[in-house]
C-alpha cells in the first residue's frame, strides 16, 4: 500500500477522532457492562476493550522500534496476544477504560517522535507479518472502528463515518472480486442494494444479507 504524505495525516486524524470517540462513548461504562456478552462470539465487552488496548500496546513497540532504526514486533506470539487478551478482561470498568486511555495517549505521543525518514522506512512485524510503518495508523483507525461497533453498546457500523469507509471499502470490493470466477465479478444485488456501511459490514462478515452468502474477505 503506497501512503502519501497527505494520506498518512488523514489517516491519522481519522485514528485520533475514531479514538475520541471510543473513549467518549466508555465514560458512563459500568462494571456490569464489561462483563456483557459484546457481538465477538465468545468475547465480552471486557474482551474487546482489552484488545483494543494490547494492540494500542503492540503498535507502540513497533513505533519506538521504528524510531531506534529497529524492527519491532506487536506481539511475541500468536498466544502471547491471545493470553494478554484474557488477562485483565475481568477488570473493573474503571480500570479497562483507564489502561485503554493511557494506552492511546502512549500510541499517539510515540507517533509525534518520529521524523519524516522513519515514518518512510520504519518497518514493524504484525501477526500478519511485515508491514510498514506508514500503514500503522490506517491499521488502528480500522481496529477502533470496527471492535468500537464489535463492542454492542450503541455505537453500529451504521454510525461509521464517510472518510472511513470511503478509505477502506474499495480495496475489500477488490478482494472479494480477484477471489470470484473470471466473468464473476459483480457483487450479488442483495449487497449493492446496501448503504456503504452496511456493504463493509458484510465485507468484514459483522453483517448477515439475505440472497448473498458470507463474504469470506477479511480474517
Amino acid at each position: 500500500m503506497d501512503i502519501s504524505d497527505d494520506q498518512l495525516a488523514a489517516d491519522l486524524g481519522g485514528c485520533e477522532r475514531a479514538h475520541a470517540r471510543l473513549l467518549t462513548d466508555l465514560e458512563e461504562l459500568a462494571d456490569d457492562d464489561i462483563r456483557q456478552a459484546s457481538l465477538l462470539p465468545g468475547w465480552t465487552v471486557g474482551h474487546v476493550l482489552n484488545h483494543l488496548r494490547r494492540n494500542a500496546e503492540g503498535f507502540t513497540v513497533m513505533v519506538r522500534a521504528a524510531s531506534r532504526g529497529e524492527v519491532g514486533r506487536q506481539y511475541p506470539s500468536a498466544e502471547a496476544r491471545d493470553e494478554g487478551i484474557e488477562r485483565g478482561a475481568d477488570a473493573s470498568a474503571e480500570e479497562l477504560v483507564g489502561w485503554l486511555r493511557r494506552s492511546i495517549e502512549e500510541l499517539v505521543d510515540t507517533w509525534s517522535t518520529l521524523t519524516s525518514e522513519q515514518w518512510a522506512n520504519g518497518r514493524g512485524v504484525t501477526l500478519r507479518g511485515e508491514a510498514p510503518v506508514r500503514e500503522l495508523p490506517w491499521r488502528r483507525w480500522r481496529e477502533v472502528e470496527v471492535h468500537h461497533a464489535d463492542l454492542g453498546l450503541g455505537y453500529r457500523s451504521d454510525d461509521w463515518p464517510d472518510d472511513y469507509v470511503r478509505r477502506e471499502l474499495p480495496a475489500f470490493e477488490r478482494v472479494w472480486k480477484s477471489r470470484r470466477p473470471m466473468g464473476l465479478t459483480d457483487l450479488p444485488d442483495a449487497v449493492l442494494a446496501l448503504s456503504p456501511q452496511r456493504r463493509l459490514a458484510w465485507m468484514f462478515g459483522r453483517l448477515e444479507v439475505d440472497g448473498a452468502p458470507a463474504a469470506d474477505v477479511y480474517g
